[in-house]
């Protein structure tokens, strides 16, 4: 990325913004941040250094970001923890075990000691790809997981997340500009078809690199799924492991109205289409 100024303050100033549900969010990259998160994201990608060994795990906010944590958790640690009452999963959030890049280890322009870690390594970031470093993309041997879910479930997360920390009030659920903005693209991390699409096209030029999951998929199989991230880390099921066994969708149809939902779809295939991305719609 290129030089900033000094005082990061000054520098978001000077970037296009927005005020979206009274917060101001700036556009970098071509993707929005508010500042908190921009500054964290900027001195990550200036400061950290991947190894061949390190894991990161990326997806937008609402794409099911937990849960892909404490399966990458599990499948890594297995060995370590055979015993599933040991897991430290039962006593501890994933997002404490798995901890953000640009929101917890780089916040506010912080700069951790990533070496004092245990490895391996396992990160996590809303960062999209356009945005990651290059210590990551073509430094390192280091692997990159993403997630994504399709749009209509993610805003309808969003709005029960933000309902149930009173950041929005149940009547104004609608009429608050957040459906629009979020169409628009106008949202932190987004617009949420070209974060996508960063992720997904690169999955097809580096699939050894870059593993692409679906949401959808996951909820449907989550053993085939397992299998594949299993596979992807070096670190495959053995016969006599396959053989123990190892958000809701459609949530949509009672949050948005039909108009609504509608639309969102056709924003959906409008910005996918050619791409060769696929989102399963209605669960």
């Amino acid at each position: 990325m290129e030089k900033k100024d000094e005082n990061f303050e000054d520098f978001f100033q000077k970037l296009p913004q927005k005020d979206a549900s009274g917060s101001v969010i700036a556009q970098y990259k071509g993707f929005w941040f508010d500042a908190g998160l921009l500054h964290g994201t900027i001195t990550f990608h200036d400061h950290f250094k991947a190894n061949d060994s390190d894991i990161i795990l990326a997806t937008m906010p609402k794409s099911g970001t937990t849960w892909l944590k404490a399966l990458t958790f599990s499948i890594i640690n297995r060995k370590i923890y055979s015993n599933i009452l040991d897991s430290p999963l039962l006593f501890n959030n994933p997002h404490q075990l798995i901890p953000f890049l640009e929101t917890h280890l780089y916040e506010e322009g912080k700069v951790p000691d990533i070496n004092s870690i245990p490895s391996p390594h396992i990160f996590s970031t809303h960062i999209p790809y356009q945005c990651l470093p290059n210590t990551i993309l073509v430094d390192s041997g280091c692997r990159v997981i993403y997630i994504c879910r399709n749009a209509l479930e993610i805003f309808t997360s969003m709005r029960y997340f933000t309902l149930q920390n009173g950041w929005v009030r149940p009547d104004s659920m609608y009429t608050d500009g957040a459906y629009e903005l979020f169409c628009e693209g106008t949202t932190q991390y987004g617009p949420f078809w070209d974060h996508d699409l960063g992720y997904w096209e690169a999955s097809l030029k580096n699939p050894k690199k870059i593993l692409f999951l679906k949401y959808e998929d996951l909820k449907k199989d989550v053993i085939s799924c397992m299998k594949k991230l299993a596979e992807f880390l070096g670190c495959g099921f053995s016969p006599q492991e396959e053989s123990e066994g190892k958000g809701e969708i459609g949530d949509c149809v009672n949050f948005l109205t039909p108009s609504m939902a509608e639309h969102l779809e056709s924003v959906m295939k409008e910005k996918f289409k050619e791409s060769g991305l696929s989102l399963c719609i209605h669960g």
